[in-house]
């Protein structure tokens, strides 16, 4: 304080004394006379009228500040430095100012009574402007007229005669040019120009002198003011010394004890500290030892926990110490070497883990390892250790392989492995049971190995998941923080506005109420920080006890993992839960890759078998037992990864369908052969085919198995009995039933290949009924087996034949569409077609049987003539015909059919008869040859009506006869 007033600019006495002394001169104090209060009257000049000084402001201060950049008027000046952004909003009353009124004002209105009775003695002195008398105005029009005679140049505020246009201007060179002998008339003009400067200089002079005249008053006021003022500070110069003095004492009495005892506590406080932080140095001192310790028992998170522990103190607490310069570099090179270090070891343990014997039960090796290592890992985002992983399933699956070759090939006898050198030829060597067995060990090995896999990763997921939960909980906990901290705030404030309306002491307050709550915290976060460092040393767990930040920092959940290890899960795990759900997926993934490296390696596998064609050389036995122990080992990798691979069943399908289109070609080879042999002739039935026709009855699409003992005490059957119809067959169609079962049973076996095998079936069923109208109703069976002619028993024979297919087709379908999918029924329409196929043959068999008799008829009928003996020759040749028809289709087709075909036969002998008779005139009149044609239809009626199963045939001869007009 005493440097403030002593530094205060105060004029002193001889200050002013200089002052009155001093010569005024009226050009230098043109603008000091201006910047005076406006106190007293003044005169304006011809300079005023031109400037513009704040003396013309006649704008209201909230006109000024508005910004006429602004779109709209604001409510108030403090958008003009605020911009557009301020908003108006209710101000709060302050807990921190006292309630005004009236009273406070009283001692600031008795200092400014005596400033105002100086200020209306002024006013009194110098009358406003409107007061003076017209001779004042016209003084000052005249002055103004004197003014306007000179020039404007002079009256500019840049005037300067260093300027040459300014120069040239007010002296032109043309007065003083003496050349041309024009001598004595510019020595005129040049003293001219001389007295009319100086004129203009009286003038100036004048009009400054009758300025000053008029404000010599306030020139004497404003000295007056100041020897008053001088007088004012003299006396607060004393009352401050006085206000020294006694606050000298009292701080000697009252103060200084107590601040004497403050400093020794502050010193205590001081002492503390510093023993606090040597502790600390002594304790950062021994971290590089303690790493080492826990590097050579493979505690890698416990160091990495340790060392960033201690960057944390060096960074905060020991700030700045020289001592521990080189310590952080130290510390940083040490966390790379324990990453390298982390990294060799998952390898280490990676190799281990999966190469073991696969005879171990254990599916887990040193489950606490793992799990140190993988926190150690993403402590450090060191991600791509599930690459490394990967990599050492791939060469595990390929030792898999080689070992299982190896060991199957040393069993070998036949094999000479000094002669056959590669292995995968010495594999080829191998039948297929020999084979066969070696895959099943193959499949059996790969099982073992991707369980081990998942559990290997489930602890792995475990894990990930685990520090993705405790991030979860930890950013709760901060927010319920926030929150509490927030309310804390707001309390403390009403707290503080009371205590000051109160006239306490906000310190006191605090210290009283802050203190416990404080002790209480740092007592729980001391008991708690211990365990936040996994390390056993006394001399490590020492920083957190005594050191504020570090503990707290340290303040942080463990986690449990399926291994039984409490791992701390703190904020130095610094991958973000995008990263953690992405390499929580990435683990998903590898289980999804080691299954799918296991079918790749055995998809190499069965190439390699396959590059002699071993695989096509199948047989449908060996094919479908290989099939089913290929779809075994897909199911059960399916249940153990979660997801199917598709490159073996892609393979097992490629094989499948190169099996389907062998035993496809093959069976349609065969039924070739078995038509271009065929006599069409009825074959017996023998009791093997009746097994298998009745067990289908029973709903078992299946070939059953031979009994031997049961099919030599039985004899063949000479039809086909099937739900109580007989069926007279030729041998091809009971071969085509037995093959039709053989594709139903391998679609049983093989389920990928239902959709293939039910169009290769369509196909040899279109095939059958092609060929064999090719071979019977085309009668390409007289050049290819050698028939004499196509007798109606062939016909009827082959119709009979298709009619026992088309009992079938219902069958296989049902039995196809419940194996197939339901977006595949539309496959189904193929035997819709096929039926529809069957049944336009069977018509036309039938249509050729018809058209048999039908040019029979049109042959006899055409020679009949009406006479006797009766019955004529051409009826007993009909009826013999028709005999011979009867007994050639009555055993071969059902009794329904026959009577149907007889029907159409009759119908067109009716056609042909009455044809005749029109042709030669004879009516229903009941004459002789009405008599004659009666008795021979009679006795054709007989005939056909004697013939077995035809006996209640309408023939409904009267249609024979035409209508009489």
């Amino acid at each position: 304080m005493a440097s403030s007033h002593s530094s205060s600019p105060v004029p002193q006495g001889s200050s002013s004394d200089v002052f009155f002394k001093k010569e005024v001169d009226p050009t230098k104090h043109i603008r000091p006379v201006q910047s005076l209060p406006d106190v007293c009257p003044k005169e304006p000049t011809v300079t005023d009228q031109h400037r513009w000084t704040i003396y013309h402001s006649k704008v209201n201060l909230p006109a000024a500040l508005n910004d006429p950049r602004l779109a709209k008027r604001e409510s108030d000046f403090f958008t003009k430095t605020w911009g557009l952004d301020f908003v108006d909003t209710e101000v709060i009353p302050s807990f921190y100012l006292p309630q005004i009124s009236k009273e406070h004002f009283t001692v600031y209105q008795q200092e400014i009574s005596q400033r105002e009775k100086i200020h209306e003695r002024c006013k009194k002195i110098c009358p406003p402007k409107d007061t003076f008398d017209r001779t004042l105005l016209h003084t000052h029009d005249k002055s103004r007229t004197d003014l306007e005679q000179v020039p404007k140049i002079f009256m500019k505020p840049d005037f300067a005669l260093d300027d040459s246009l300014t120069f040239n201007s007010v002296l032109p060179w043309s007065h003083f040019n003496t050349a041309g002998g024009k001598g004595n008339r510019d020595a005129a003009s040049s003293k001219l120009l001389q007295e009319k400067l100086s004129h203009y200089l009286d003038i100036v002079e004048v009009n400054i002198a009758h300025q000053i005249s008029l404000r010599s008053e306030a020139f004497f006021h404003a000295m007056t003011s100041q020897h008053e003022l001088q007088d004012y500070l003299k006396k607060t110069s004393q009352a401050v010394k006085m206000l020294r003095d006694k606050i000298a004492q009292i701080d000697k009495v009252m103060c200084e004890g107590s601040l004497h005892i403050l400093r020794l506590a502050l010193t205590r406080n001081n002492c503390v500290k510093v023993y606090n932080k040597l502790k600390l140095m002594a304790t950062v001192h021994q971290t590089q030892p303690t790493v080492q310790v826990l590097l050579s028992t493979s505690e890698f998170v416990g160091a990495l926990d340790l060392i960033a522990t201690t960057q944390e103190v060096l960074q905060q607490e020991l700030q700045g110490i020289h001592s521990f310069r080189h310590l952080g570099s130290q510390l940083c090179e040490l966390e790379k070497l324990i990453d390298k270090m982390m990294i060799a070891e998952f390898s280490t343990y990676s190799h281990s883990d999966l190469n073991r014997p696969l005879e171990d039960d254990c599916q887990i090796l040193e489950e606490e390892r793992l799990v140190s290592l993988v926190f150690g890992l993403l402590k450090q985002r060191k991600l791509n250790f599930l690459e490394i992983y990967s990599e050492e399933m791939i060469i595990t699956a390929k030792n898999i392989i080689k070992q299982c070759v190896i060991n199957k090939v040393s069993q070998i006898e036949d094999i000479d492995t000094d002669v056959v050198l590669k292995l995968a030829d010495q594999m080829r060597m191998l039948n297929f049971l020999q084979w066969f067995d070696l895959l099943k060990d193959i499949f059996s090995k790969f099982t073992i190995f991707l369980q081990r896999v998942k559990a290997t990763l489930n602890i792995i997921h475990s894990v990930v998941l685990s520090v993705l939960d405790k991030n979860q909980r930890t950013r709760e906990l901060e927010e319920i923080s926030q929150q509490k901290n927030a309310a804390k705030d707001n309390s403390l404030d009403t707290e503080v506005a009371y205590l000051i309306h109160e006239g306490m002491f906000i310190s006191d307050a605090f210290s009283e109420s802050e203190l416990t709550p404080i002790a209480i915290d740092t007592t729980s976060q001391r008991n708690a920080s211990p365990n936040s460092e996994p390390c056993s040393s006394d001399s490590v767990s020492e920083p957190e006890c005594t050191t504020d930040s570090s503990s707290s920092k340290e303040q942080t959940s463990s986690s449990v993992t399926p291994g039984a290890v409490d791992i701390m899960v703190n904020e130095d795990m610094k991958l973000t839960d995008l990263e953690l759900g992405k390499l929580a997926n990435n683990v998903q993934e590898l289980l999804y890759s080691a299954s799918d490296i296991c079918h790749d390696r055995a998809v190499k596998f069965l190439m390699s078998r396959a590059k002699d064609g071993f695989l096509e050389k199948l047989n449908s036995t060996e094919f479908i037992t290989l099939s089913r122990l290929m779809e075994t080992f897909i199911l059960e990798t399916e249940q153990i990864c979660g997801r199917k691979s598709m490159s073996l069943l892609g393979a097992l399908q490629g094989q499948a369908n190169k099996f389907v289109n062998r035993f496809h070609e093959e069976r349609k080879t065969k039924l070739s052969l078995l038509l271009d042999n065929e006599r069409w002739k009825q074959a017996d039935v023998p009791a093997e085919f009746q097994d298998l026709v009745d067990s289908i009855a029973d709903g078992k699409i299946a070939l059953p198995e031979k009994k031997s003992w049961a099919t030599e005490e039985r004899k063949p059957a000479e039809v086909l009995i099937v739900e109580g119809q007989q069926y007279a067959v030729v041998g091809t169609v009971l071969l085509l039933i037995r093959i039709i079962l053989e594709y139903c049973q391998c679609v049983d076996n093989i389920p990928s290949v239902t959709t293939d095998m039910l169009t290769r079936l369509s196909d040899l069923l279109k095939y059958f009924n092609s060929r064999s109208c090719q071979l019977v109703l085309g009668a390409g069976a007289l050049q290819v087996v050698g028939l004499k002619t196509i007798t109606t028993k062939n016909l009827a024979l082959s119709s009979r034949c298709l009619q026992l297919i088309v009992h079938y087709i219902p069958v296989i379908r049902a039995h196809f569409e419940a194996r197939l999918q339901p977006k595949q029924y539309s496959m189904l329409r193929h035997f819709d077609h096929i039926t529809k196929d069957y049944h336009d043959h069977i018509a036309e068999i039938s249509a050729k049987l018809v058209a048999i008799m039908d040019s029979l008829f049109d042959k006899l009928l055409s020679k009949y003539e009406v006479k006797a003996p009766v019955p004529s020759a051409c009826f007993r040749n009909i009826c013999k015909q028709m005999a011979k028809m009867h007994e050639a289709i009555f055993d071969l087709l059902p009794e329904e059919q026959t009577q149907m075909l007889f029907l159409r036969i009759n119908a067109s002998y009716k056609l042909h008869l009455k044809k005749q008779l029109s042709h030669l005139n004879v009516i229903n009149d009941g004459g002789p040859q009405n008599g004659l044609v009666t008795a021979d239809v009679a006795f054709y009626t007989g005939n056909l009506q004697a013939l077995k199963g035809l006996k209640d045939l309408d023939l409904n001869m009267a249609e024979i006869w035409e209508q009489k007009r």
